[in-house]
């Protein structure tokens, strides 16, 4: 029925991506919670990969570090991350966050003989992704610091040419071993240590220092770092006093999940791990994202491609969010880029990957992926009406989809834009009753073809009747007003605005809704939140339908009646995710 073809270079996907979300319950880590086999038992030392390494150029010597790491040889203790609390007043309340970090930096070999491997930023970047892992900031390293209970005194070399080479890396690795040998009979190895190297640290510097490497660190007795913030070097530069210390990208803020990034880029709690303001991409690596798709294939004329984490952990559930494209959109369109000069427009109308890349910053309770569905025609109602007329293909296609993650706790999404909506009706009409397992249903300006008639509304009722956990968002804009080229072009009651108003009315004889009205906005609640009508009033007579989608539109419609709503973006607002637009 679909053929697979997959386009991602990352080795790792089999591997589970680390950590879990069981975080919120745990105060320490267990051994062993980062996704590497075990060690092997011929595995070299820490000096012997030293050795193997000497004569070999960066590019080839970092290739080697991570195929180590990749294959496990690593120490047992360097497994066992250790948790940092910090806690602070702002804005008059005090919060707290828990991080876990590495116990060292990173390391090749063996307990009894390790080597601390200074890298170069992309190569400290890419082993993190692939462990579910950040770097830290500058005040992430002030804070491990103060948490570490071996605090070791720097050991500056003599600045040379020899100082970016393996033997001088050795040499410094010696003296931290005798440093920390003085420390084992009451610290054994696997306890929080600090202060024996720089750190590669992430910061909004980098933005306008592309190609740089920022270092900070090597803190003294009394807490002073040697280095301050540094980004004189390219970032090919690798010295022997540099480290790579990897953090848990999982975090706990006031006692609830969440994750690094989504605490870094909130103006209101950022101060907690950054003294430089909120940090919107905390992460080396130019339009690398730690991400892979799958193109995929169903008849007639169905093209879909999923994207996912680089990693998925079979063990954590997946929100599966199947976005059904506009019409007139391609999937790359759709995805978006930041286009070049005489480029297709449409690269610049919705950016669903920039958004998806921003989300997964913040939905600690599941893996992201989204799979994007393209149909020959461009048009979903098209499609339907010449190739699913008894409306079992689209049933058809879903189950396909779900079917690639048997296994995995599964939460499905259904969504789309414009004529995507007709997919999700699709859909509904091939079945009896909304799928146990869908969570939210998002309309982004696309409810034309609700019809009550067709049962549509007595199934959203049911589905959302049936259990807690279950979502409608609905956005549209009053379209019957809007003129293009000075003329109307949707009848009052066929666009979404009409299509919205019955759909809330045939809901509102079931469920109580809250009605709101401020400004252009018409908002409507039911169900403690899980309903949410989103209408835009539209007295400029604009047409408006695409920017509700750019505007962090599937940003809240995946969000909307959640603990994250509205929280580090506006919808209707600028653009949050900003950070996430590839350049190419």
């Amino acid at each position: 029925m679909f053929t697979s073809r997959v386009g991602s270079d990352w080795r790792w996907r089999s591997l589970r991506a680390a950590i879990g979300w069981w975080l919120a319950a745990a105060s320490t880590l267990a051994a062993d919670n980062i996704p590497l086999p075990r060690r092997p038992t011929d595995a070299p030392t820490g000096s012997a990969f030293a050795s193997r390494i000497t004569t070999l150029g960066l590019a080839e010597r970092e290739r080697e570090i991570v195929r180590q790491v990749e294959q496990g040889n690593v120490p047992d203790f360097w497994r066992r991350f250790a948790e940092v609390k910090v806690s602070r007043v702002i804005a008059g309340r005090r919060h707290s966050v828990s991080f876990w970090v590495a116990p060292d930096y990173l390391a090749v070999g063996s307990d009894a003989d390790y080597l601390l491997v200074p890298v170069t930023p992309r190569t400290a970047q890419s082993v993190a992704d692939k462990l579910n892992c950040s770097l830290p900031t500058t005040r992430m390293v002030d804070e491990i610091w103060a948490a570490a209970r071996v605090k070791l005194q720097p050991t500056p070399i003599p600045p040379s040419p020899a100082m970016t080479t393996v033997p001088v890396f050795l040499e410094h690795n010696e003296t931290i071993r005798q440093q920390r040998a003085g420390h084992l009979p009451a610290h054994p190895l696997g306890v929080l240590v600090s202060g024996h190297k720089k750190d590669v640290v992430v910061t909004p510097r980098l933005n306008s220092a592309t190609g740089k490497v920022a270092i900070y660190g090597w803190h003294q007795s009394n807490g002073q770092p040697i280095q301050p913030l540094h980004l004189g070097h390219t970032e090919t530069w690798v010295d022997y006093s540099h480290g790579a210390r990897l953090v848990l990208r999982a975090a706990l803020l006031d006692g609830q999940r969440t994750t690094l990034e989504a605490i870094l880029a909130d103006p209101m709690v950022c101060a907690l791990l950054s003294e430089e303001g909120p940090l919107a991409r905390p992460r080396y690596g130019g339009n690398s994202f730690a991400e892979t798709n799958v193109t995929l294939h169903f008849e007639p004329g169905v093209r879909v491609v999923i994207n996912s984490p680089a990693t998925l952990d079979t063990n954590q559930p997946v929100r599966l969010v199947l976005y059904a494209l506009p019409n007139g959109n391609t999937i790359e369109q759709t995805i978006g880029r930041r286009p070049k000069s005489g480029e297709d427009w449409r690269f610049d109308i919705q950016h669903i990957g920039a958004q998806t890349r921003w989300l997964r910053t913040r939905m600690a309770d599941a893996q992201l992926v989204v799979a994007y569905l393209e149909c020959e025609e461009m048009s979903w109602p098209a499609w339907r009406r010449e190739h699913d007329p008894d409306n079992r293909r689209i049933p058809a296609i879903v189950a396909a989809l779900r079917g690639r993650f048997t296994g995995v706790p599964l939460k499905l999404v259904l969504t789309g834009h414009s004529g995507g909506g007709s997919f999700t009706f699709g859909l509904l009409n091939g079945l009896a009753r909304v799928p146990e397992d869908v969570e939210r249903i998002a309309f982004l300006d696309s409810n034309y073809a609700y019809d009550a008639a067709q049962g549509h509304s007595a199934m959203l009722a049911e589905w959302l009747a049936g259990a807690r956990d279950r979502f409608l968002c609905v956005l549209a804009y009053h379209d019957s007003v809007a003129l293009l080229n000075g003329k109307t072009f949707v009848s009052e009651s066929g666009g979404t605005w009409g299509r919205s108003l019955a759909m809330r009315g045939d809901l509102e004889a079931v469920f109580a809704f809250v009605h709101e009205r401020g400004g252009h906005w018409q908002r409507s609640t039911a169900l403690d939140g899980r309903v949410k009508f989103v209408l835009r009033e539209n007295p400029e007579k604009t047409v408006l339908h695409t920017r509700q989608v750019e505007l962090n539109g599937f940003i809240h419609a995946l969000l909307a009646g959640t603990g994250w709503e509205s929280r580090g973006y506006e919808y209707f607002g600028s653009r949050a995710y900003a950070a996430w637009v590839v350049a190419d």
